[in-house]
């Protein structure tokens, strides 16, 4: 149950930040859904864009985000 729970929250997070990149493109960083988007997102992306800076004006911190979620959900998955 505890472990379903994590999970479930993992997948909104993924949700989240797919969301939030593709309203990047067409709404302004402070407009109030995006901006409280960001505030759900960015802790999680900050310390990704430290270790791998935007290349080329690309921001790949949100595919690594992803893929490290999918990561943990693969270990809890494995833990049951």
């Amino acid at each position: 149950m505890f472990i379903s729970a994590i999970r479930l929250l993992l997948e909104l997070l993924s949700i989240l930040v797919i969301i939030d990149v593709i309203l990047s493109y067409f709404m302004d960083s402070f407009h109030p859904v995006k901006a409280s988007l960001d505030r759900v997102v960015e802790p999680f992306l900050s310390p990704i864009r430290r270790l791998i800076p935007p290349i080329n004006m690309m921001d790949f911190s949100p595919i690594v985000l992803i893929i490290l979620i999918q990561v943990v959900d693969f270990i809890l998955v494995q833990l049951t």
